[in-house]
């Protein structure tokens, strides 16, 4: 019998590594034991050739395994090929799996693909899912707007103040490509400031605010959206300020102003006229006191010419000072005292 002690030490050597080699296959493999095992015994059976390649392709097996079984045991059946290409693509395998199930179980049609389209698009398959299954309620306006009312102004000019809330549930067929929650909320309070304004005064619209919901609903809102409206129902209605008449008030200040500013303006256009009336009759009298200067000197020239006469002269003078004296009698003033006065 040949020992080991009596072996040769290259042979020897060999059987060491082909040993460890061997150990570590088995390990490598054994790990994957388990999952093809579970898979086995679950009825979703894997090849475990297809187990030791994921690793190589870097998937998860044990995702896909148990994404497969879930998926299985649900009635669906799913290939580990569809598992992993959804997976390389960036998807959430699990997500999908949950959501193809859970529409199975609700009657809802939807197909792998559709789904994986829907999960890659960036939509969160398994929540509208169950949306479509229980339906939400969306406030309106949203708890993030700066806003907590939607405002109106009815045709008597006082603000209505409400808040809506809608229920909503996922339409599956439209949720590629369809609108968000942030279209159905702008719609809605589109449709509530519009029948509230179209309304005659604002008790109209506190008798039945159920017609704001039914005008509403009637537009359709939910049209190129991801959701299908089921109802919408008037949470709160508050009567605000009063519109027309604030507007009518600052009318009619502006209107105050304006008429301020033209009197204003006329009165400026008066004084100025004023003030130029004024120029103009001491530019007259200016140009009296002027004319006024002359006369000394044509008198004296008619003196020295021989033109006028000493008793010439003094008769005029008699006639001037029996002028101003019947004029002061009458209590005016002489016209050319002022004019002498100054020259």
């Amino acid at each position: 019998m040949i020992t080991l002690l009596s072996m040769d030490p290259v042979m020897l050597g060999g059987l060491v590594i082909g040993g460890i080699v061997l150990l570590i296959v088995f390990l490598f493999a054994f790990q994957y034991f388990g999952l093809w095992l579970q898979a086995w015994v679950s009825g979703a059976k894997v090849r475990f050739i297809d187990l030791v390649m994921m690793r190589f392709r870097k998937v998860k097996p044990k995702l896909i395994v148990e994404n497969r079984i879930a998926a299985k045991k649900a009635g669906i059946q799913l290939s580990t090929a569809q598992l992993e290409s959804h997976y390389l693509a960036g998807g959430h395998v699990t997500a999908v799996t949950r959501a193809v199930i859970a529409a199975g179980k609700a009657k809802i049609a939807l197909d792998w693909d559709i789904a994986t389209a829907i999960d890659l698009a960036g939509r969160d398959i398994l929540e509208a899912v169950r949306t479509s299954v229980n339906p939400k309620v969306i406030d309106c306006p949203s708890a993030d707007s700066p806003r907590s009312t939607i405002d109106a102004v009815a045709k008597d000019g006082i603000k209505l103040c409400a808040r809506a809330r809608v229920t909503v549930r996922t339409n599956i067929d439209r949720l590629v490509g369809g609108a968000t929650e942030e279209t159905i909320i702008a719609r809605v309070g589109e449709g509530i400031v519009s029948t509230i304004g179209s309304a005659p005064d604002h008790l109209a619209v506190l008798e039945n605010p159920d017609g704001i919901s039914r005008t509403v609903l009637d537009k359709g809102l939910d049209a190129g959206t991801a959701y299908e409206i089921l109802s919408i129902d008037i949470a709160d209605i508050d009567v605000g300020e009063n519109i027309g008449a604030r507007l009518q008030a600052d009318q009619a200040a502006a209107d105050t102003k304006r008429f301020q500013a033209t009197a204003e303006q006329r009165r400026a256009m008066a004084v100025a006229m004023e003030a130029e009336h004024k120029a103009e009759v001491e530019k007259n009298r200016a140009l009296v006191v002027l004319a006024e200067a002359n006369v000394p000197k044509a008198i004296a020239e008619s003196f020295s010419k021989g033109h006028l006469g000493i008793m010439d002269y003094y008769r005029m003078e008699n006639i001037t000072a029996d002028t101003s004296m019947r004029s002061s009698i009458a209590g005016g003033e002489s016209p050319d005292s002022g004019a002498k006065g100054r020259a």
